[in-house]
């Protein structure tokens, strides 16, 4: 693996908005970033056409990583930068190929103007359900000022502390890979970890039972204990990281989507299986990927 940070860059709003996220975070770890663009054969139809010739449509293509470059530059000081024009192979795989040898790749997302999510097309999909490592999404309309709290002012300011990290847990089959990935992710930016498990009680509760105040909160206090034991070993390691565990009765989903507006991060992992049908992300990964209002980290694990 080589030590850098790599975003895939097409030329649209949201995949630069992703090499402005890259460059943040590659500062914050210290490590080179490398813009990476797959170029795809243009369709024998098109190559006949005199302005949309195969030259042509290289030329064009040639530049989006060069001038990306060229602007991450003036904007990101003492940042190295490199390009790569990748060709031969599909998008999907290249880019799994370069998630397999980057610390981190980085990828962009429309977002939905009513959701304030993401549009996660096919290929960051297929991306994030085959990569080997953490794979990012960014949405297009992301900045700076996003990821940290407002000044005094209540005015947005990328000069402030930054937002909390929020985890999804699992607290049945917690990884540590993924809380790894995110308590380091919280001591870089010098912010609060916000652990969230969200859980449903046994069906035999929820079924045939009269409401119970007094066993809901003793099935609420056996999830917080599992959460704090899945914590207790990260929290060791990290003295210095404020931790909120967070329990809550109902979907996982819905818990991470809600807290996503008052995070720097999201941070979900993805089980690393094959099925009949092939790889994929899981329900709470693709939902979280569907509609955080934050960027997302999925980190793959066994």
């Amino acid at each position: 693996m080589s030590r850098t940070v790599t975003v895939g860059l097409d030329g649209s709003p949201e995949s630069r908005a992703a090499a402005e996220w890259a460059a943040r975070e590659a500062q914050l770890r210290g490590l080179p970033l490398k813009l990476v663009h797959v170029w795809e054969a243009v369709p024998p139809a098109m190559a006949q056409a005199p302005l949309l010739g195969a030259e042509t449509h290289r030329h064009w293509t040639e530049r989006i990583p060069r001038e990306a470059a060229e602007g991450l530059r003036l904007r990101h000081p003492g940042l190295e930068i490199a390009t790569r024009q990748l060709s031969g192979g599909s998008v999907v795989t290249c880019l799994t190929d370069e998630a397999r040898e980057a610390e981190l790749l980085v990828l962009g997302s429309r977002g939905m103007s009513a959701l304030g999510g993401f549009l996660v097309g096919s290929v960051g999909l297929a991306v994030a359900a085959h990569a080997r490592g953490p794979v990012a999404f960014v949405r297009a309309a992301e900045q700076a000022a996003d990821e940290h709290v407002p000044d005094p002012a209540g005015i947005p300011s990328a000069a402030t502390p930054f937002r909390p990290v929020v985890v999804g847990v699992d607290t049945g089959r917690p990884d540590a890979v993924v809380l790894g990935f995110a308590f380091e992710e919280a001591a870089r930016r010098r912010t609060a970890l916000r652990a969230l498990h969200g859980w449903f009680p046994p069906y035999y509760y929820a079924y045939g039972l009269p409401a119970d105040p007094e066993l809901q909160q003793e099935l609420e206090k056996e999830q917080a204990a599992a959460l704090a034991t899945a914590l207790r070993p990260w929290r060791e390691k990290y003295p210095d990281v404020e931790v909120a565990e967070d329990v809550r009765c109902g979907a996982p989903a819905l818990q991470l989507v809600d807290a996503a507006p008052e995070a720097s991060l999201v941070v979900v992992g993805r089980r690393t299986r094959r099925l009949p049908l092939g790889p994929h992300t899981g329900s709470v990964t693709h939902a979280v990927l569907h509609h955080a209002a934050a960027p997302v980290v999925v980190v793959p694990h066994d």
